[in-house]
């Protein structure tokens, strides 16, 4: 298995040079030449198999004999070693839980996977991996838990002052040794963009070994389907799911259609949106027009130019039409994202995070609109990751987790930074 680049522009990568290099020289991001089919025994034994079996099949024709295949499950294993559960919140609607591991968060599968990626391919290295890495808060607290002590690898987290909530701040600016927080006096934007300009410079890639832990990194990007098979795998019914999944930069979403084209049975996916409508503009217009983001209580989400765009684009090979049969999507206000914590908590007794609900809200209208469907909506986090939000909308206090119960002593330890890329590239160039 070979990636090559979607600006088609940069020698096609094996998975552990691109899990390595992070984004490609031409600033496209890297796409499998090909996507692997899944045998029909395996989908008829999916109920059957373990969380780490699954892991295993589905991501070893994507690591393509990079890695021997008794490592790879080890890595499987610990990568998926916590529960991930489907719960039922009415007659048709079911939400799959993904915020079970260490940071109550989806993204501790991708971050987890990675790390043990890199830390396998960096056992020779003389000089230290740099993981440069752009967060909207969960992505962040992941991938400093992941990488937190790996050897030969060090990491620089960039996020937006003030627009992440407390727990996750806690989570990415508290660990300390290899983990160096960078807090950025801008957006979530601007992060991704000093970023994507950090690996385009040729004098600070001389330096060091860049890469990046984001969704456009493969190593990153690639395990997130392991969600949608545990859903299937749960999933009670014979006819397939409609899908609604929260999506700010895409990854997520992407690796759920990965999925879905090597075989894995979906009636349909929903591209939950908030009011970074950029995508839902596109289904309807067939333009694409990258904005400026706005800030929202779905923060993770609060993306204007999303980066997994042109994956999107990729597995339709550009074919809209194509597209639009398999894929909607819509934007949820503020209003009805808090509209929607608060009924389905009083009416359903399940307590949604903002993210989930702009994805409960999107499934439900569509369901609205195809009656007689059944779906799964993905619950990305823990709700005491939002509790302000969460709390204010159900008048409650929002219990915390034992495992997130340690941060309530610490203190943030960040280094603040202008949006700019040469404050950035100086820290770097002398650190």
């Amino acid at each position: 298995m070979l990636y090559y680049s979607t600006n088609k522009r940069s020698e096609p990568l094996t998975f552990r040079e691109a899990a390595i290099s992070g984004q490609a020289p031409d600033k496209g991001l890297y796409f499998p030449e090909f996507i692997p089919e899944l045998s029909k025994h395996f989908l008829a034994e999916l109920k059957a198999k373990t969380r780490a079996e699954i892991a295993f099949e589905v991501i070893k024709p994507y690591v393509g004999g990079t890695i021997p295949d008794e490592v790879l499950h080890t890595i499987c294993e610990e990568t998926v070693n916590f529960e991930f559960p489907l719960v039922q919140v009415n007659e048709s609607l079911y939400s799959l839980e993904l915020y079970h591991g260490p940071t109550l968060a989806f993204k501790d599968v991708g971050a987890r996977f990675m790390s043990r990626c890199l830390g396998y391919f960096s056992r020779d290295n003389k000089r230290n991996v740099t993981i440069l890495v752009a967060t909207s808060g969960d992505t962040g607290s992941a991938v400093a838990n992941g990488f937190l002590g790996v050897e030969g690898v060090d990491v620089v987290i960039l996020y937006p002052s003030g627009k992440v909530s407390n727990i996750q701040e806690l989570q990415l600016t508290t660990l300390g040794r290899n983990i160096t927080a960078l807090e950025v006096k801008g957006t979530f934007d601007d992060c991704q963009t000093m970023v994507k300009q950090a690996f385009a410079d040729k004098e600070l890639n001389r330096k060091l070994i860049l890469t990046s832990a984001n969704s456009i990194n493969v190593a990153r990007w690639l395990p997130q389907q392991f969600y949608y098979f545990y859903a299937l795998q749960q999933w009670p019914y014979s006819q397939p799911p409609v899908v609604s999944v929260p999506s700010g930069n895409f990854g997520n979403i992407c690796a759920g259609l990965l999925a879905f084209k090597s075989g894995l049975p979906v009636q349909h996916f929903i591209a939950a949106c908030n009011s970074n409508d950029v995508f839902p503009v596109y289904l309807q217009s067939g333009v694409y027009n990258p904005k400026p983001s706005v800030s929202t209580y779905s923060n993770a989400m609060d993306v204007g130019n999303p980066s997994n765009f042109v994956r999107l684009t990729e597995l339709f090979e550009g074919d809209l039409a194509l597209m639009q049969q398999t894929v909607s999507s819509c934007s949820v206000s503020d209003e009805v994202t808090l509209e929607t914590i608060r009924e389905v908590f009083y009416n359903e007794n399940y307590l949604l995070e903002p993210h989930g609900a702009v994805a409960y809200a999107a499934l439900k209208q569509f369901m609205n609109e195809n009656p007689g469907q059944r779906g799964i909506f993905l619950e990305t986090a823990h709700p005491v990751k939002f509790n302000t939000i969460v709390e204010k909308c159900i008048g409650k206090v929002v219990d915390i987790p034992v495992s997130a119960s340690h941060l309530a002593g610490l203190s943030k330890k960040s280094l603040i930074i202008e949006p700019g890329f040469q404050e950035l590239k100086d820290f770097l160039m002398n650190k």
